[in-house]
């Protein structure tokens, strides 16, 4: 079995894989407080919860746009797995030729979805992650990574609203049925939720334009994936632990 582990800055996404089954997976908080022990303490709970043996771990692979917690994580593999961590980056073979005018600048999230999404879709591709950021990647029908852009996440557009509005309140993320809407709440949902679905509607069809084809598949991943993509009919495919599966990948790459 191995551990994946996709690090971001809102969320961490765990996942455990038996050959080539996602046997249990987790979202949890970043805490970048957090110690090497309080992580190890931690998973090893998780594991137990689903009858699943940290003796069992052969390897762990993880990606990371955190850097200060990887000390943290590579101790957790060290002491509690006695493994050392597959870490994508520079000298992992990905398997995926990347276009970029500086290719260190791409994420190892976008990389590990481009991986992925090409694999179980083939190309050429549009991949929307839903994180602390958007963005939105393409990928080429050879299955090399094109590039993209990067918008405001939900979550960072919808707390600095709060924070600057102050007679604003904080709302749950639902699609109001309607947007002409009748009190603030309502009216803020669907800001928010329409507003988004808004953004990938336009930003997919320019990137349709560049690619010079409509026989694109676009796929949409991350925590809200299902409420804001669902809505659009842009989205082809919705696949929430897409990230996961790539790193699974980049283990058999590497092994």
């Amino acid at each position: 079995m191995i551990l994946v582990m996709d690090i971001g800055n809102t969320d961490i996404v765990l996942g455990v894989y038996d050959k080539k089954e996602l046997i249990a997976d987790w979202r949890l908080a970043t805490d970048h407080q957090r110690s090497g022990d309080e992580f190890g303490m931690l998973i090893l709970n998780l594991l137990k919860y689903e009858n699943i043996p940290y003796t069992g771990i052969k390897s762990v692979v993880i990606s990371s746009v955190v850097p200060s917690l990887m000390f943290a994580l590579e101790t957790l593999c060290h002491r509690y797995f006695k493994l050392e961590p597959i870490v994508v980056g520079p000298g992992i073979k990905t398997g995926i030729n990347i276009k970029y005018d500086n290719p260190k600048e791409v994420g190892a999230d976008r990389i590990v979805n481009a991986i992925a999404g090409y694999e179980h879709y083939g190309g050429p591709l549009i991949i929307i992650d839903f994180g602390t950021a958007t963005t939105f990647c393409a990928i080429s029908d050879e299955g090399e990574y094109l590039g993209g852009c990067i918008a405001p996440g939900i979550r960072i557009s919808t707390n600095a609203l709060f924070e600057r509005a102050s007679k604003l309140p904080k709302v749950e993320l639902i699609k109001p049925s309607n947007v002409i809407c009748k009190n603030t709440v309502n009216s803020i949902q669907a800001g928010i939720v329409y507003g988004y679905i808004g953004q990938i509607n336009y930003i997919v069809d320019k990137m349709k334009e560049e690619f010079e084809s409509d026989n694109v598949k676009v796929i949409a991943t991350g925590g809200l994936a299902k409420l804001i993509a669902g809505e659009s009919d842009r989205v082809d495919i919705i696949d929430p632990l897409l990230t996961l599966e790539g790193l699974r990948i980049i283990y058999e790459r590497n092994i």
